[in-house]
């Protein structure tokens, strides 16, 4: 009798511990990137009556008779399921589709999160609602993230223009005047100023031809440039440059532009399709920037260039239930969760979703369906020790 009376009280507790971390799921069913919990019992040690026999002569067998002493905690597991994205349309958002957790620093104490409600604080560095700095990878290394509302990116003159697409081979017949359509480029001064060139291509001859013309001054100025092809390495070449000085009449652009046919090939058919690309850039803000799925933070800027400012850190465990909460929705490192094994999103990690945040993967239907069992647990052991209580009454009235 004394046993069942403790062994109530085993279950007592257990399932006030089971109690205990319904409410605490309950309590955070709107937390974002909350992990429930989830608990599980185990049978304690066992009082043996008598062991077992085995066979012998003609008798059988004879099973172990063993009285349990009640029940214990088995575990109190973190599920680290995925729950759904919830979108909010606000571009420093972010959910992870996926594995993987966030990785935020605060000095020199690391923690991972999949809570991704993000901000930034007065200098510009991306952090989450409790100011721990979050964390992108380069090359091999852990940096915080900044991004400066006020950076520039400065003028950067034409040096290059890159020749590519395709050109038709010169034995079609082609008739006289035959040229591809005419392409407007932007080129970039040595003190950056922008200027606009237009770009015909046309057969000349055994070989081909770009005119470049400039409309900028009183009368239209324009430069040839020869493009040879070279049957024996099936490559285009050209030689000389493009004078923007004395040929198109730019006295304040930079002297000479090269040239680079590597992307230039032989077309199959009649058509012109060449294109000419430079390089060099104006003076450009940054206006915005956003997240991409591979977690890349996108400058735009005014002159119209995207400028990757850093990509987010995720980090993979081998065991994520073994990672330790340590309150705000942050994990850290445990001996049984694994190190942490850090690199981009998509490389083995989940995406990033942008304007979404992941909910709490709490099931209320779940929990109010487990709370019910847990109560009734309880009461049922209860049972056990008011019965027990009865019958030591009835031990202590047989003298009166």
């Amino acid at each position: 009798m004394l046993r069942s009376m403790y062994s109530g009280i085993s279950g007592l507790k257990n399932f006030q511990t089971k109690l205990d971390v319904i409410g605490n799921n309950i309590a955070n069913v709107n937390t974002y990137g909350f992990k429930k919990g989830r608990v599980t019992f185990k049978d304690t040690m066992n009082q043996t009556i008598s062991g077992a026999s085995a066979a012998q002569n003609n008798r059988g067998g004879i099973n172990p008779m063993q009285v349990g002493l009640g029940g214990t905690l088995a575990s109190v597991d973190t599920i680290t399921t995925q729950a759904s994205l919830q979108t909010t349309g606000r571009p420093l958002d972010l959910a992870i589709n996926g594995d993987g957790y966030f990785v935020v620093k605060q000095g020199n104490a690391q923690f991972y999160t999949r809570a991704g409600n993000l901000y930034l604080d007065d200098n510009g560095t991306l952090v989450n609602g409790d100011g721990l700095k979050v964390q992108q990878y380069s090359n091999g290394v852990l940096k915080d993230i900044t991004v400066n509302v006020n950076a520039a990116l400065p003028a950067v003159s034409t040096k290059n223009i890159d020749l590519e697409g395709s050109l038709p081979d010169l034995s079609f017949p082609f008739t006289s005047g035959t040229a591809g359509a005419v392409q407007q480029i932007k080129i970039v001064d040595t003190k950056g100023k922008e200027h606009t060139l237009d770009v015909k291509f046309e057969p000349n001859g055994s070989t081909w031809k770009a005119t470049f013309t400039s409309n900028e001054g009183t009368a239209p100025k324009s430069q040839d440039i020869t493009i040879n092809y070279n049957s024996s390495t099936n490559k285009y070449s050209t030689s000389g440059t493009l004078d923007l000085n004395t040929s198109l009449g730019l006295s304040d652009a930079n002297d000479n532009i090269s040239f680079n046919l590597t992307n230039l090939v032989k077309g199959n058919n009649e058509s012109i399709a060449a294109m000419a690309n430079p390089n060099g850039n104006l003076e450009g803000s940054l206006e915005s920037f956003n997240i991409g799925a591979g977690g890349e933070i996108n400058g735009v800027y005014s002159n119209g260039l995207v400028k990757t400012l850093g990509v987010l850190a995720l980090a993979k465990f081998s065991n994520p239930s073994g990672l330790s909460k340590t309150g705000n929705n942050t994990f850290q490192e445990s001996i049984n969760s694994g190190t942490a094994n850090i690199n981009i999103p998509g490389e083995g990690r989940g995406n990033i979703a942008s304007g979404s945040l992941e909910m709490s993967n709490v099931d209320l239907s779940e929990e109010f369906t487990e709370m019910i069992v847990a109560q009734r647990g309880f009461q049922a052991n209860t049972r056990i020790i008011t019965t027990s209580d009865e019958i030591l009454q009835e031990l202590v009235n047989l003298k009166r």
